[in-house]
């Protein structure tokens, strides 16, 4: 196995631990919602310290239910991955090709077949 493949393969096994951890040990078993995101959590700190607070700010859209939210988030993410995917794919296509040309250039300008000594 070579160097990069023990290093995705390890970096595969910690992405899997980081999703498979707080399920298996329990974390957030107390809360109501135990994977709510890091919005509802600071908004419960904030009614608990000061309870007539007024936000400043409304959303622009509040969708209907938690399940439109995140399938409305995983879109975002998947649009956002694929756009990294996109411009990192294009870059390597690049270097590629830019490689090609000179190995083409230096092919072409090096005689081949030529017979030495005449």
């Amino acid at each position: 196995m070579s160097r990069n493949a023990r290093i995705n393969a390890l970096l595969l096994l910690a992405v899997a631990a980081l999703a498979v951890l707080p399920l298996v040990l329990g974390l957030g078993d107390h809360k109501e919602e135990p994977f709510a995101g890091a919005d509802a959590e600071a908004e419960t700190a904030i009614t608990e310290i000061e309870p007539d607070y007024e936000p400043w700010f409304s959303p622009l859209y509040e969708p209907p239910s938690g399940e439109i939210e995140s399938a409305l988030f995983a879109l975002q993410a998947a649009l956002g991955a694929g756009v990294l995917a996109y411009y990192f794919g294009l870059r390597r296509g690049r270097r590629q090709g830019e490689q090609r040309a000179v190995a083409a250039a230096e092919a072409s300008v090096a005689p081949r077949g030529t017979p030495e000594g005449d």
